[in-house]
């Protein structure tokens, strides 16, 4: 009790000077009796034991201690930035964050699920989280920009190669896992943050960013707006949206104007560039952004007049997501990527993503032949969902002597009893690992709702979601690994 009553004393009356790197004694709050003491105590205080540098052994040893830091063993840094193809960059301004440093930082925000905003704040407070990162912030100039963040995710996506990655996390917690020879697939759907689709929204959508653009050019031109009927149409979908119950009859109407509109808006558009085009600046966005409104277009019009329309788009802003029709009794479409995965004790590995909808029952083999790889074992058993048991997985599992799950077809063998245990076995470890993990991914692990902004981030924000889920699944495993050992 009096050695922490006299440290705290102690920070009372030092303040540290970054400086020096010294402890000053505070002035103006005590007589120059007491500062002769506290002087005298400054000039011994290396021999006290007590300094800025033990403090920060102190805050190290914690931070190895708690899951922050065993999380922080588990992963491979270095191994992880140069497989991307990070380094450090010698010419210009020095980067706060090293290669290993921005790996951990995509680590930290899938852990704590944290906004871009909200990390920063917390790294620029929390010394544990610094520490994480490799990095030591002043807190007399803290990181304010915390659009750093979006354009470290940036970085990393371009470069993103899912297949090379796992195998470095593969061969790296390859040791610590066992049931090497179960092979335990299914597929998921990581639903993006989107509202949801309907054709009237996507045609307003389209109609409010075509005309605020004809404006702002014509603007810019001095030139007049080209009439069209955009306002009444405004106060047509306001009234819309507002009712309760819409009759068909309103809506098919309501539709068909704003179709007419927008194609006119798209032919005003086309005679503004053709006649000033040149005078104009437009940016890469813009152009896509009005490719893709074309298509909406086309879609639209070939749905209203009946017929099927194929690859349709359902978001302007995220045009690569599709329709994924699943069947659930809750959700029957989700907008996202589908994510088809494997699964070694416990551990999951993504065999295939896409932003389309797949048949996941012809991916068997490739499951089967993506955990040999990775593991360097061949597979004995799987567990699969029914879908997966059509006859040509059957005859490939059959051919390589492989048990399954799949419900028995035909004559029964032998020895059926003991294949219908482990039939039972393996999907009562497929129902409760399997489709739990998929849960505990997207409650605990930001993957509920993706609020990536294109293709390739919301990849990246998937890849490190799952994979940090899994990191913390190999701590207990590698501490029971190392207890076994010892």
């Amino acid at each position: 009790i009096h050695k922490v009553l006299r440290i705290s004393w102690l920070f009372c009356i030092f303040r540290y000077s970054p400086a020096n790197k010294v402890w000053q004694p505070k002035r103006g709050k005590f007589s120059n009796k007491d500062m002769a003491k506290v002087q005298n105590i400054s000039e011994i205080h290396p021999t006290l034991g007590f300094t800025e540098f033990d403090i920060l052994e102190r805050y190290r040893k914690s931070f190895h201690e708690s899951e922050l830091g065993r999380l922080h063993s588990v992963f491979p840094f270095e191994h992880i930035a140069k497989t991307v193809g990070l380094s450090d960059q010698h010419l210009g301004r020095r980067n706060i964050f090293s290669p290993c440093a921005k790996i951990a930082l995509m680590v930290l925000k899938a852990y704590t699920g944290f906004s871009d905003r909200q990390l920063v704040e917390h790294l620029n407070g929390n010394i544990h989280y610094q520490m994480f990162c490799w990095i030591m912030i002043n807190p007399s100039f803290p990181i304010t920009n915390y659009k750093i963040v979006s354009a470290i995710r940036n970085e990393i996506a371009s470069r993103l190669d899912i297949d090379s990655l796992q195998e470095v996390l593969a061969s790296h917690w390859k040791p610590y896992l066992d049931s090497l020879h179960i092979c335990m697939t299914d597929a998921t759907c990581y639903e993006s943050h989107m509202r949801y689709p309907t054709d009237m929204k996507l045609l307003w959508e389209s109609l409010e960013w075509l005309y605020r653009y004809i404006c702002r050019h014509c603007v810019e031109l001095g030139i007049r707006r080209p009439r069209n009927k955009y306002r009444n149409v405004a106060e047509s979908y306001l009234s819309y949206c507002k009712k309760r119950k819409r009759k068909a009859s309103r809506t098919r109407m309501l539709k068909r104007r704003m179709i007419r509109l927008l194609e006119k808006l798209i032919s005003q558009k086309d005679e503004i560039h053709r006649e000033c085009g040149a005078l104009l600046r437009y940016t890469q966005d813009y152009h896509k952004r009005l490719s893709i409104i074309r298509k909406v277009l086309v879609q639209e019009k070939e749905m209203f007049e009946g017929r099927k329309v194929s690859d349709r788009i359902v978001s302007i802003d995220r045009h690569y997501v599709r329709p994924i029709v699943r069947g659930k009794e809750t959700k029957s479409v989700e907008f996202g990527a589908k994510v088809n995965n494997i699964q070694i004790d416990g551990i999951s590995f993504i065999e295939h993503l896409s932003f389309k909808a797949f048949n996941e029952g012809i991916r068997l083999k490739d499951c089967i032949r993506m955990q040999q790889k990775l593991m360097n074992v061949r597979v004995r058993c799987v567990a699969a969902d029914s879908i997966y048991a059509n006859n040509a997985n059957r005859k490939f599992c059959t051919k390589y002597g492989i048990s399954t799950s799949f419900v028995r077809k035909g004559r029964a063998a032998k020895d059926e009893p003991l294949r219908k245990v482990l039939r039972s076995e393996l999907s009562k470890e497929r129902a409760t690992r399997l489709e739990g993990s998929f849960g505990t991914q997207k409650q605990h692990y930001s993957l509920s709702r993706i609020k990536a902004r294109n293709r390739k981030t919301e990849i990246l924000w998937i890849f490190f979601g799952i994979h940090t889920a899994n990191a913390i699944l190999m701590i207990e495993k590698i501490r029971n690994k190392t207890a076994k050992a010892a």
